[in-house]
């Protein structure tokens, strides 16, 4: 693979580079961009009675009106993601092999071969309502191909195709600079990576996570730096946050709910870079791409005006509305076809064991007697809750409607929001991505991160309540 030079900067003659007059188009490829990003993925919205973020705005909207036809056309999707990648390796089509793209997508090992098989098979089993019970059921497979797969087929078609607003114009390379005093010394990542938690926070974590494998395959990003992003800035957001509470009946308390939230996520994101398996993840970057990234800044320099220089080269570099658009398209294809089947067969087998097994149940015994020290009401009925959240994310406030006491359903709600890792959907993104990180690794940070905040939710819930 060839793998593309590191780029070097000498921060001497950079700050005499500084002052050096940038053309009005490299200024329009910068700021025009940029701002329809900002606009699209991290300012605020209020739209149907919640706060979304713009993508999410055309993503709903796409999602209401296409509802009828999305998982039929989504099983359909699941199915040539299982047969294509049959026929090329039976035939191996000189258009395919020598794109390679297509080559990437559809010229895949077995075993994923039969994971897409896997999920085809689940979601026309379940769009067709034939086969054993456990699989079709509306807490497993209908609830990955009715809720989850339209969610993430409508979120990703828009953020796929206008995230290079984000990534490809100097935005990330400006903030990245002007943020790094905060970002480094706290959370030991560059100043971009808090794009990311924006991105998340504003509108879905998944989307963060999208942004941070694009950044580290680009080599903006450390396979330790990567690995922490996606795990502790994944940011459930604001719009879900609001979903939860109101789920669980406690909706009048979201104020100090989502501050607590907040607390007890920033200190996990504090702790959980400094101890395994984060800490031991390699300082190297992405062996096809190499390092790209340099947000030192020269000595008399303000870290502004050198976020403007860094910005106004990487705007210059842009190849033209053709190419920024085919990667766009290039990642929704991706995501379709590789990642989505991927998530309707470990997500409906997550959900079977959740649901249809007493193993987290059985896993949850030795946290009961930790909830009766800390005085939670219902230990026993709340202790699956906290680990239940592994297997996707609404599960710990489903258990949570069963419970009366509103101080337990108030911790049940914010650790769920704190683990940040469940599998049927941000830990298969990990997965499959180039960031390294095992499915053993996911299951240690998430309970890292439950240990991490199952204490400070606690104190504060006893506060509030």
């Amino acid at each position: 693979m060839e793998v593309k030079q590191e780029k070097s900067y000498s921060l001497e003659s950079a700050s005499q580079s500084v002052n050096a007059s940038h053309s009005k188009k490299a200024y329009s490829w910068f700021i025009i961009p940029s701002l329809i990003g900002i606009l699209l993925f991290l300012v605020p919205v209020p739209f149907n009675g919640k706060m979304t973020i713009g993508v999410g705005i055309l993503a709903e909207s796409i999602q209401i009106k296409l509802a009828p036809i999305l998982p039929g056309f989504m099983t359909a999707i699941l199915i040539l993601s299982a047969i294509i990648p049959i026929v090329i390796k039976a035939f191996e089509p000189k258009p395919i092999m020598l794109r390679p793209f297509l080559k990437q997508l559809f010229y895949v090992n077995w075993f994923w071969i039969g994971t897409r098989l896997v999920g085809a098979l689940f979601a026309v089993m379940t769009l067709f309502k034939f086969g054993p019970e456990f699989i079709i059921s509306d807490v497993s497979g209908g609830t990955m191909l009715y809720s989850l797969v339209p969610v993430l087929a409508a979120w990703f078609l828009f953020a796929g195709l206008l995230m290079p607003l984000l990534l490809e114009f100097g935005l990330m390379d400006f903030f990245g600079t002007a943020l790094r005093h905060v970002m480094r010394p706290l959370f030991k990542l560059p100043g971009r990576s808090s794009i990311d938690a924006l991105a998340s926070w504003m509108g879905a974590g998944t989307v963060g996570v999208l942004i941070t494998t694009k950044q580290y395959e680009e080599g903006y990003y450390t396979k330790r730096e990567a690995a922490v992003i996606a795990t502790n800035f994944s940011i459930n957001s604001i719009a879900f946050s609001l979903v939860v509470i109101s789920f669980i009946g406690l909706e009048d308390m979201f104020i100090p709910f989502y501050f607590t939230v907040v607390v007890a996520g920033l200190v996990a994101a504090f702790v959980c870079p400094r101890i395994p398996p984060l800490s031991r993840k390699a300082d190297t970057y992405y062996e096809g791409t190499g390092k790209q990234i340099s947000e030192d800044v020269p000595e008399g320099v303000s870290s502004f005006k050198w976020g403007m220089q860094k910005a106004l080269e990487k705007a210059s570099e842009v190849k033209g509305v053709k190419y920024i658009a085919g990667q766009g398209v290039n990642t929704v294809l991706d995501i379709y076809f590789a990642l989505i089947p991927l998530v309707m067969a470990l997500g409906t087998i997550a959900l079977i064991i959740a649901e249809f097994t007493p193993f987290f149940t059985y896993l949850s015994m030795p946290i009961v007697p930790v909830l009766e020290l800390m005085q939670i009401p219902e230990a026993t009925a709340a202790a699956p809750a906290m680990l239940v959240g592994f297997a996707d994310m609404f599960l710990p406030a489903v258990i949570g409607t069963g419970i009366e006491s509103e101080l337990t359903r108030f911790v049940i709600a914010a650790v769920s929001l704190t683990q940040l890792i469940y599998m049927s959907e941000i830990g298969i993104l990990l997965v499959k991505s180039k960031i390294p990180i095992s499915v053993l690794e996911l299951a240690i940070i998430f309970l890292q991160r439950t240990v991490i905040t199952l204490p400070i939710i606690v104190v504060m819930a006893h506060f509030f309540l």
